[in-house]
């Protein structure tokens, strides 16, 4: 009897357990079906890399996978434009602060922040490793919606298929040349889609209201992507 109440237990907490790791959208980003954002604006990123470019071509990453998740996104083009008018250039004075004036202005339920933490390339391992975190934050309640970090490496390496020590010279020449081609806005625009990949989807997505259930990811992953 002792044997079997044990054995119970241990069934019961394993079972617990195992619930308690399942992590659902619902449950990950309750507020995203809260508050049910229907439009976003792409605030510009705020770069920590030595890299000054990468402000501006990470900005036009995140277009369409935002769109492709079913919510309407401002125009980039118009957005950055009114942003440097405005004084608004560096999120950074955003990113904590209020964000009623985007709701007023814009009409924007929400407001995406993005902090581009590392870029490197690497051409003979044929690599482009992008960490940004992503952070959605609420223009009505201030509320962070969505907040979620990735380090992704683009894997750029080709394979001529020869054998022996020519064909591995062929293979970094080419893995080199193939690195250096592929676009910045190519690579990050492989990162937003990963990383953004078990984000809720907005009105116009096929799942909109019907994915809670759905798996969510960890805070923070690392993976390499074709």
């Amino acid at each position: 009897m002792k044997k079997y109440y044990i054995l119970s237990l241990v069934v019961l907490l394993m079972s617990s357990c195992a619930q308690q790791q399942k992590l659902t959208r619902g449950t990950q980003y309750p507020k995203m079906y809260e508050e049910k954002p229907l439009a976003i604006v792409v605030m510009p990123p705020i770069n920590q890399t030595n890299h000054v470019e990468a402000k501006d071509f990470f900005y036009t990453t995140l277009y369409a996978p935002l769109c492709e998740k079913g919510y309407y996104v401002y125009s980039p083009m118009m957005t950055m434009e009114m942003f440097q008018s405005e004084s608004a250039y560096d999120a950074e004075q955003f990113i904590e602060g209020d964000l009623m004036q985007f709701r007023n202005v814009l009409g924007a339920d929400a407001a995406m922040f993005t902090i581009v933490k590392s870029w490197k390339r690497n051409k003979v391992g044929g690599t482009l490793t992008a960490g940004v975190e992503y952070i959605l934050r609420s223009t009505k309640t201030g509320e962070t919606l969505y907040q979620r970090e990735g380090l992704i490496s683009v894997d750029t390496s080709v394979n001529t298929g020869g054998g022996g020590l020519l064909g591995s010279l062929m293979n970094m020449a080419a893995t080199a040349i193939s690195t250096a081609a592929t676009d910045k806005v190519v690579a990050g625009r492989r990162c937003t889609v990963y990383v953004l990949s078990d984000m809720p989807e907005g009105q116009y997505g096929t799942m909109y209201g019907k994915d809670q259930n759905q798996a969510a990811g960890k805070s923070y992953i690392e993976a390499t992507v074709k």
